[in-house]
């Protein structure tokens, strides 16, 4: 295979250096669990909607031509997960991101694809 080392070097301050910054085990869990919420269309599509504007269920589940039950499963796991947040006035309770960096990452990984 030509895209791997012929030789059985470590370089040690590399790898120390790499350790000493490495993400703790727990935080790549939690981050894991993030990606594999991510890893639904549906739930990115809702992303994609609350990144335009604050929606309650009834709207995310008119733009997504989905049932207002199927909508809540979702919602619930993106809350779960700390992507989306609720707030209630009245009696609607109101989606949004939990904050900008959901936003970022949505549109990062949109370029990211778009790349060639």
């Amino acid at each position: 295979m030509e895209n791997m080392c012929s030789c059985q070097v470590i370089h040690e301050e590399a790898v120390e250096r790499v350790r000493s910054v490495l993400a703790g085990e727990f935080e790549l869990l939690e981050m894991a669990e993030m990606f594999k919420v991510l890893g639904d269309a549906t739930r990115l599509k809702i992303i994609n909607a609350l990144l335009i504007s604050e929606l309650c269920v009834c709207d995310v589940a008119a733009v997504m031509g989905m049932s207002h039950p199927a909508v809540s499963h979702h919602l619930k796991i993106l809350r779960q997960t700390r992507l989306v947040r609720c707030r209630k006035e009245g009696k609607i309770v109101y989606y949004a991101l939990c904050d900008d960096h959901v936003g970022m990452l949505f549109d990062q990984c949109k370029k990211h694809v778009g790349e060639e």
